[in-house]
């Protein structure tokens, strides 16, 4: 299994994802130690009443010595049900009486008053606190009364913990699960029902289609598709209009020759004629049509040059009443490229059939060539006025016809626009130029490589 790119959208899951996992883990686990701890030390209350008992005992050794020790450690048995001693620096007991074995077993670990003191210990914590006034002079110990015994972690706090933060964190999740997936996708949504009404302009936000992931990649295949189906669209309008337009011309002069006709069989000849070319004219605009909405893929194949053009040239020989001799070919049998060959061929015919229209007398139309990498530049040149720089691009629209002249029968502008979809659709390239002593038609094919 091939691993996506680095720029796929699978990363930026994946980051996401680890990311919310180890997150979630570690506040649950620091939150939960740091509240955990706080929760179980004494509150300011019993630290207070702590630290006063402590001040009491160190009054009591003040003033009374033993014998104020021992009244202490009596009244403090009618106020505190805990065990309560004072003792010194070498933590022997303050007071008269000496601390016995079992007492003495609750010095072993004293705590602090700022020590957590858990429930999980077993019986009550013993803690300590030194004199206020002389810390060094002695200590209270007591056994920490079970009501100052903190709550500890409780319920409420695992709730919030374990529950509400990582809820929290998935709503957090989900948020940016929706900015990363569904609003990009929503507004693909919504520019596809823009595109659904017939709002063919529509284009998708720069934020989406600049992405380098797979949201990005569908943005851009969005706007190529809605791009391709704008222009087809007002192409095969703008066809239409050029279509009823070129039809109108013919129809117009059969109704005027029918109207004023006296010769049948001169009519019927008009009309044999217009037919075939109005006949023409619609069958190159479906071909026309069918190469720009289709683009069938062509099956390539080895095509030699020279052998073709040969073909092409007889054809034209026959049609124009051009001598072969006019119609030179530069090229040797070496020159094969990979294409149609009646695609090829059709492109070609075109060309060559443009540049004959447009030829003086004895001019000469010539096919010449050279291989550039894997690819052969060929050319076809003739000897015509060319045309000017800023048209150099509008012959190969349909129905462009420069010579305002021309006869409508003589051409419908539609020869050099299919030409260049049927050369497009083999992998290649058809453009014009000027050479100062004609027009240039420039066709960049694919060598032929076995």
């Amino acid at each position: 299994m091939r691993l996506p790119g680095r720029h796929s959208l699978f990363w930026k899951l994946a980051v996401l994802l680890v990311a919310f996992c180890l997150l979630v883990l570690w506040l649950s686990r620091s939150w939960s130690a740091y509240v955990e701890l706080r929760s179980y030390r004494l509150t300011q209350a019993a630290r207070e009443q702590l630290t006063a008992y402590a001040h009491e005992a160190e009054t009591a050794w003040m003033l009374g010595g033993a014998r104020g020790v021992d009244a202490w450690v009596a009244d403090m048995a009618t106020r505190e049900s805990s065990w309560v001693a004072v003792i010194g620096s070498d933590l022997q007991s303050l007071g008269s009486r000496p601390l016995s074995v079992e007492e003495r077993s609750h010095l072993t670990f004293m705590r602090r008053i700022d020590w957590p003191m858990s429930k999980r210990a077993v019986g009550l914590p013993t803690v300590s606190l030194p004199f206020p006034g002389n810390p060094h002079a002695g200590q209270l110990v007591i056994q920490l009364p079970e009501r100052f015994l903190p709550s500890g972690f409780g319920m409420a706090w695992q709730l919030v913990i374990h529950g509400l933060v990582p809820g929290a964190l998935a709503l957090l999740l989900c948020v940016l699960l929706y900015r990363v997936l569904i609003s990009p996708l929503t507004h693909l949504r919504e520019q596809a029902n823009a595109l659904r009404g017939d709002r063919l302009g529509t284009r998708v936000a720069r934020a989406v289609s600049t992405r380098q992931d797979e949201l990005g990649e569908l943005g851009r295949a969005f706007d190529h598709m809605a791009g391709r189906l704008e222009n087809t669209v007002a192409f095969q309008r703008q066809l239409l209009r050029d279509l009823s337009h070129e039809l109108r011309t013919p129809l117009s002069r059969l109704r005027v020759a029918s109207e004023g006709a006296d010769d049948i069989e001169a009519l019927r000849q008009r009309l044999e004629r217009e037919v075939r070319s109005m006949e023409s004219l619609v069958n190159d605009t479906l071909e026309l049509v069918w190469l720009d909405t289709d683009r069938p893929e062509l099956p390539l194949e080895e095509v030699e040059v020279a052998s073709l053009w040969e073909v092409l040239r007889e054809n034209a020989s026959f049609e124009a009443g051009w001598d072969v001799a006019r119609m030179p070919c530069e090229l040797g049998p070496e020159c094969r490229v990979r294409g149609h060959l009646n695609g090829l061929a059709q492109a070609l015919e075109n060309i060559l059939r443009n540049a004959i229209r447009h030829s003086p007398e004895a001019g000469h139309v010539r096919l010449g060539g050279r291989q550039d990498g894997g690819h052969w530049h060929l050319w076809v040149d003739d000897e015509g006025p060319g045309v000017a720089d800023s048209q150099l691009e509008t012959i190969f629209m349909p129905f462009t016809r420069l010579a305002a002249e021309r006869p409508g029968g003589d051409g419908f502008g539609l020869g050099l626009s299919i030409a260049r979809s049927m050369v497009r659709l083999q992998g290649g390239e058809l453009w014009a130029e000027n050479t100062g002593t004609g027009l240039r038609m420039n066709l960049r094919l694919q060598t032929y490589t076995l």
